[in-house]
């Protein structure tokens, strides 16, 4: 007989039912409406009626059983010391392109973790390959109707598929997103392209056979491979040109055409890196359907530019422009593929404020190699050396808000945010995503700081 399940309650919120019933931290979440908890979707769904009775369970071993009469869809305000409520499910697969076997060894062991868990495609936005996920995974939320879900489909040729993840069942997996769809599920799909394996015909069958599940599945994003120089004895992959990502965006053009003519959305998304590397202007911000794919690199430099050129007019409104008054001499941080677009702005903004010096700084990935150009995946080592071979910092150096580990000041490669200010000798600040943020943390006084 398999021992129950119980949830362990690690904070209760101010003034919620919770705190009312008297359940406190340490308690443990035994069941509701006599019925087990498997994890944080089925607790979700069991506390949204009016009605509901709760066993709780005291430190003492005291259970307590709780009549909780309440409104529709209101929350306990009960949070429990795994947020899943469940342990992780690690992947199954071994992709060609798998960035997390390109590492270099020695680094924090979460690092290594691969999870291909549904559930955190809800809950955090994550992309799934589907062969991690039981017949009871998809009963459940289609039963539940948990929607967005986002899938990571890199091929619709059930073969290729198979070898592109180094596992045989991948090609059946993708019979689950038929299951979704007659189901009403919204889903968002990833393609993440490898030269000379599903790019090319292959890439324009994927499309033309992801279309079938229109409108349900809202938006797929076209991103190519990342590249480290840690790939000793990985798939053979190479990168892809200037001529490549000329057809890549072409195809996807062509494709948006059509399918906007028909749904009055743009579906199919190359991510900003294909026009960078093809030299051309980011599409306009209507081709981004509400920036679906932001979280995929699809339309983060156009939202930037656009956050940026509306702060500017409302600053136009607000000062007399050019403003002398701020005398200010200020370090920019940022990765390879940011860069124009960081010096564009910081232009103007000098610009505007002729008392004011910018230096836009772009930091090479020496830790996991040039090919590697976004600033999220940039190690404070890297920061540290290429900015002390620097001529001059000035008063202050900023530095994107993706750099650092969600939450906390460490970097990738575990350096703290005050290790960095100690070895420049400088305040370092964090600038949030926003185009807005980008102006106000390069325009505040020195003294503010």
């Amino acid at each position: 007989m398999s021992k129950k399940k119980y949830h362990i309650i690690s904070k209760i919120v101010p003034g919620s039912i919770a705190e009312e019933l008297e359940i406190e931290a340490g308690d443990k979440l035994i069941s509701i409406d006599n019925m087990e908890i498997e994890d944080i979707f089925d607790y979700q769904f069991m506390i949204q009626d009016t009605y509901i009775e709760v066993l709780i369970e005291k430190p003492d071993g005291e259970q307590w059983l709780l009549e909780v009469d309440k409104e529709y869809e209101e929350d306990l305000g009960i949070e429990f010391e795994n947020g899943l409520m469940d342990d992780y499910r690690h992947c199954c697969n071994k992709c060609i392109f798998c960035f997390i076997d390109q590492m270099p060894k020695g680094m924090r062991e979460t690092l290594y973790f691969k999870d291909d868990d549904s559930r955190l495609s809800f809950l955090q936005g994550n992309y799934i390959t589907l062969t991690n996920m039981s017949d009871k995974d998809v009963e459940r939320i289609t039963k539940y109707h948990l929607s967005p879900i986002n899938i990571s489909f890199q091929t619709m040729n059930p073969e290729l598929r198979c070898k592109m993840l180094n596992n045989r069942f991948a090609g059946e997996a993708l019979k689950k997103v038929d299951k979704f769809n007659e189901a009403g599920i919204i889903m968002n799909g990833q393609i993440v392209l490898c030269k000379g394996v599903n790019d090319g015909k292959e890439l324009e069958y994927s499309i033309k056979e992801l279309t079938k599940y229109l409108p349900n599945l809202e938006s797929v994003s076209v991103v190519p491979v990342g590249l480290s120089k840690y790939r000793d004895g990985l798939y053979p992959l190479e990168p892809f040109t200037k001529e490549d990502a000329c057809q890549v965006i072409d195809m996807i053009e062509g494709w948006q055409e059509k399918i906007f003519a028909e749904y009055g959305l743009h579906f199919i998304h190359a991510s900003d890196e294909w026009y960078i590397l093809a030299d051309r202007e980011m599409p306009e911000e209507e081709r981004y359907d509400g920036y679906l794919q932001l979280e995929n690199g699809v339309g983060m430099v156009r939202l930037l530019l656009e956050e940026f050129k509306e702060a500017m007019v409302e600053l136009k409104k607000e000062r007399k422009l050019p403003d002398y008054s701020i005398k200010d001499e200020v370090t920019l941080v940022t990765g390879r593929l940011m860069y124009p677009y960081i010096c564009r702005m910081a232009k103007e903004i000098e610009e505007a404020f002729p008392n004011l010096k910018i230096h836009v700084y772009e930091i090479i990935n020496e830790f996991f190699g040039e090919r590697i150009t976004v600033s999220g995946l940039l190690t404070g080592q890297d920061i540290l050396k290429q900015l002390l071979e620097k001529p001059t910092l000035g008063n202050r150096v900023l530095l994107p808000q993706n750099v650092l580990r969600s939450g906390e000041e460490v970097f990738l490669d575990d350096m703290t945010l005050t290790e960095l200010k100690n070895a420049l000798h400088l305040p370092v600040n964090i600038v949030k995503s926003s185009g807005c943020d980008f102006i106000n943390a390069i325009i505040q006084s020195h003294a503010d700081l």
